[in-house]
């Protein structure tokens, strides 16, 4: 078997993979990337949260993703039976960019992928990771190319950006329960013929079954009369429901009448597909020479659309630890990795328990909300959830607790 050598061995070429490549490459590291998928390939979770465009722009990417044509995005909007509200992510509490886009993820995973490899680094679609070794000085990885030949790779440092795949937390047993309840999701493409003028392309919508709390949908448009339509609830729900996923999810959506009737001129073309009890956890975000970046390590909900953005944050944070470590500094991953990445992860957290119990519902449909508390709210939608400036960040559960009393009142 051969053997091979390069710095940064990544697995998965995703967003946190592209992401990090780029920053690792414009640190002058030696970068390859072991792909499993042929891009362009489906991937769900579609809208971007305006955190994640610094990230973007941090790994030299920015022009790339604002020529391709996305559909602009500048805020969510929440509907209930007759309530409804949205956040302006620009009116945020927080510095930072308040806009960003609503993504077929196809388009831009390729985008990023290939802005990675102009920036230098190696990227081998089809190459699946069959073994990992990280007792040693070195990790070292056996890969299976799309001939079936098997080499190995040695790394300095190892980065699992392989999202649902989970690579590393399979094989090196790292999984551990989320926490959360097992909940599953349907979801398609359509060509949503929703006229124009009738509905906001700039916002994602986010609405919720009139009779069901924890039962909520999410429509999120795409720049060429496409959108990407979805429900998540518990499993038992969903398996109530007779057909195929396509015919479960527009039975669902039929007892939505708001939602039924804005998409009642859309052509379902594409089969719908289901993930079920996505929500996942680790033991460690990080071992010995080895990191796990976005989905790889944890993944809560996707009510907030939050993942994108914690896999570049994650990809950021891991990049700036290998900039100290072969600059010749003793990086506490612990520290400067893994609680700050969990910080933020926790703030979201917060927040999507709130959701699903129904008191931040309560919260964002009140009619006389306060106008500095929802800056602060708005910024955390925005994916801000690592600015401790903000209290509803610094103190996330005291914060959510007393806001939801008063509303309650």
């Amino acid at each position: 078997m051969r053997t091979e050598q390069t710095e940064i061995l990544i697995i998965g070429a995703g967003p946190a993979g592209a992401v990090a490549a780029g920053m690792l490459r414009k640190q002058g590291r030696r970068v390859l990337i072991l792909e499993k998928e042929q891009f362009p390939r489906f991937s769900i979770g579609e809208s971007l949260l305006p955190q994640s465009m610094e990230y973007i722009e941090a790994a030299g990417m920015l022009r790339a993703v604002v020529e391709a044509g996305f559909q602009y995005k500048n805020g969510a909007a929440f509907v209930r039976g007759d309530k409804h509200t949205q956040f302006d992510f620009r009116e945020k509490f927080s510095e930072g960019w308040g806009t960003t886009y609503q993504v077929q993820r196809a388009d831009f995973d390729k985008v990023l992928a290939d802005c990675a490899e102009r920036a230098g680094a190696e990227l081998r679609y089809r190459h699946e990771v069959v073994s990992v070794d990280v007792d040693g000085d070195a990790p070292n990885v056996i890969a299976r190319g799309p001939d079936g030949e098997e080499y190995c790779v040695q790394a300095s440092f190892l980065l699992d950006a392989s999202g649902f795949a989970r690579i590393l937390p399979r094989l090196l047993k790292l999984e551990t329960p989320s926490g959360f309840p097992t909940r599953g999701a349907y979801f398609t493409h359509v060509q949503d013929g929703i006229a124009p003028g009738t509905f906001d392309r700039n916002k994602i919508l986010v609405t919720v079954h009139p009779e069901l709390q924890d039962v909520w949908f999410w429509t999120i448009p795409f720049s060429n009369g496409r959108c990407s339509l979805g429900v998540v609830a518990h499993t038992d729900y969903l398996d109530s429901y007779s057909g195929d996923e396509t015919a479960r999810l527009r039975a669902i959506i039929a007892e939505v009448p708001g939602l039924s009737s804005l998409l009642g001129n859309a052509t379902w073309d594409t089969p719908a597909r289901k993930i079920i009890g996505y929500s996942a956890n680790v033991k460690s975000l990080w071992g010995n020479r080895y990191a796990l970046l976005g989905n790889a390590g944890e993944f809560l909900d996707p009510v907030f659309s939050s993942g994108v953005t914690i896999a570049f944050k994650s990809a950021s944070l891991a990049s700036a630890c290998l900039a100290r470590e072969f600059a010749g500094e003793v990086v506490d991953w612990d520290r400067d990795y893994g609680s700050p990445l969990r910080a933020g992860v926790d703030t979201f957290r917060c927040f999507v328990e709130a959701w699903y119990a129904g008191g931040f519902q309560k919260i964002i449909f009140h009619p006389h909300p306060s106008p500095e508390v929802r800056e602060m709210i708005c910024s955390i939608l925005a994916g801000y959830a690592w600015d401790l400036r903000n209290p509803y960040v610094a103190e996330n559960k005291r914060r959510l607790a007393v806001l939801e009393e008063l509303c309650s009142a």
